[in-house]
């Protein structure tokens, strides 16, 4: 038999009584892991790599699991964080070390200690009416659409495993964002280089299930996906409403490639892209000898600060800010839920977010129900972490548009969905808790739970809507107390009793 603690062992050589080749029978060998190996990959000595070893580990051994790591977010934002954070843990799980008073992992700063997520995200993403959601992580997002990739020379090969396959050593970063869109690994926004509704529409009138219909197109080339073609007009962004956040200001990495790319205004970037440097360029990228200027047509920010990207955007929506609105705060630092009370009215024209959202969700609606109606969406998901769909591929990375494997949405490329928006009721849909949380139930992190108990307590606790309509019979979720129940009403964190079923 053999243990989980036995293959991660694999990886350290160290000898399990099994014998072979790459066993080491000092530290001083130069076999994979050993002191003497790593010094000779990172430089640093193989003397300090035992004594710092040692060390730790004798004070863990002496004091029943007093040794702590005390990191701030640094690592994380470093190349191969992952693994070095899963050093981390190892070193800190077999020196007995986790949940120790005295001992563990001290992480300060970036990582937050008490969030009601799984509360957050059926209001937030609309969960408790339709699923799944389309979502995109920022990173891959603005790399792409602020066009830095065309100006980053830090080849694969400067940063690759000493121990990896040179094969991809000519890749760009940006190469590698791409595969892992296509293949399901990353979201990706825009999806597809076609319009999600036009494409339903174009297998209904084929006679075709609009999955199959999207993945034959996809593999004839008819269909791409945006993230190939980043500065193709048809693949732009185009609107983009920031909240609460100083995109341009502060959180932004490559403020100048915002301004030119994204948002096509007066900008400092003075070095040349890649075609200019005459270097190479990228090799899944379509390449454009001028970059795309310009590509938000509309961007609204709501703040109650006048920021750097509210002096930049087309529209600010002024918000109330502390002590003029309900509002719940969560935080890196502190383990406990802040609720904020609103002590005076929101001054001037300003108005709390969730009513800023809720009268553009209603006029929306107005707008919508004559102009798009019911539609048909296809959305594509990932292959999301605590699913079966992470293990859909095993042991190697099989590219499809490679031809090395047949493309299956939910296993070799993202999953696809069909989803149904009927966009005249987005309104009633925002003010009211939708039926998806009692006919499913909430969840996250791969577990799920059943919710009926807290949507009833929620219907007594804020009304239930009395309108005909979609929402009628369903809580209410008008003001932003209301949203606030919702949240600490489902969460784990912050309700026992939904704390012990995701328990049990």
């Amino acid at each position: 038999v053999a243990t989980v603690y036995d293959l991660t062992l694999a990886n350290y050589g160290v000898d399990r009584g099994l014998g072979g080749p790459n066993i080491p029978t000092s530290y001083d060998d130069d076999v994979p892991y050993t002191p003497a190996w790593a010094e000779k990959h990172c430089g640093v000595p193989r003397t300090d790599i035992i004594t710092v070893a040692r060390e730790f580990a004798d004070n863990a051994d002496k004091t029943h699991g007093k040794s702590m790591v005390i990191l701030g977010a640094a690592l994380n934002h470093w190349y191969h964080n992952d693994m070095i954070y899963r050093g981390i843990m190892n070193l800190l799980m077999m020196c007995g070390c986790i949940g120790q008073s005295g001992g563990g992992w001290a992480h300060y700063v970036g990582q937050e200690k008490l969030r009601p997520q799984t509360g957050w995200t059926p209001l937030a993403f609309a969960l408790d009416w339709h699923r799944p959601p389309r979502q995109m992580n920022s990173t891959s997002y603005f790399y792409a659409h602020t066009s830095q990739w065309r100006h980053e020379k830090l080849a694969a090969s400067e940063i690759l495993s000493p121990t990896a396959s040179k094969d991809l050593g000519d890749y760009r970063l940006i190469d590698f964002n791409v595969r892992a869109e296509r293949m399901g690994w990353l979201p990706s926004a825009p999806q597809l280089d076609a319009n999600p509704l036009e494409i339903t529409k174009a297998a209904d009138a084929a006679g075709i299930d609009p999955i199959k219909y999207a993945v034959d197109q996809i593999k004839s080339g008819a269909l791409k996906f945006a993230c190939e073609d980043p500065d193709n007009p048809k693949n732009f962004p185009r609107n983009m409403f920031v909240w609460r956040s100083n995109l341009l200001g502060s959180s932004g990495k490559g403020h100048e490639y915002f301004l030119k790319y994204l948002l096509g205004t007066q900008n400092a970037v003075l070095g040349p892209d890649l075609g200019e440097l005459g270097e190479a360029k990228p090799k899944e990228v379509v390449w454009h000898d001028k970059g795309a200027e310009g590509k938000l047509d509309l961007l609204v920010t709501l703040d109650f600060r006048m920021s750097t990207t509210c002096l930049y955007s087309d529209i600010v929506l002024p918000s109330s800010t502390w002590y003029e609105k309900d509002d719940l705060n969560t935080s890196d630092m502190h383990p406990f839920i802040h609720p904020l009370s609103e002590a005076v009215q929101p001054l001037w024209e300003s108005k709390s977010d969730w009513d800023i959202y809720k009268t553009i969700a209603k006029k929306f609606s107005e707008i919508a129900a004559v102009h798009l109606g019911t539609q048909k969406d296809l959305v594509l998901t990932p292959l999301m972490h605590d699913t079966p769909s992470e293990l859909g591929q095993s042991m190697a990375v099989r590219d499809w548009k490679k031809g090395e494997v047949d493309a299956i949405p939910g296993k070799t490329m993202p999953t696809m969905t069909v989803v149904t928006r009927d966009y005249g009721d987005t309104y009633k849909k925002f003010t009211a808790l939708g039926p998806l949380m009692t006919k499913i139930g909430n969840g996250g992190k791969g577990i799920a739970w059943n919710t009926e108990d807290e949507v009833k307590q929620l219907a007594e606790l804020n009304y239930t809507v009395t309108e005909e309509g979609v929402a009628k019979g369903l809580p209410n979720i008008n003001s932003a107390i209301d949203a606030c129940e919702v949240i600490l009403m489902l969460a784990p964190e912050t309700n026992g009793q939904v704390a012990v079923k995701a328990w049990e």
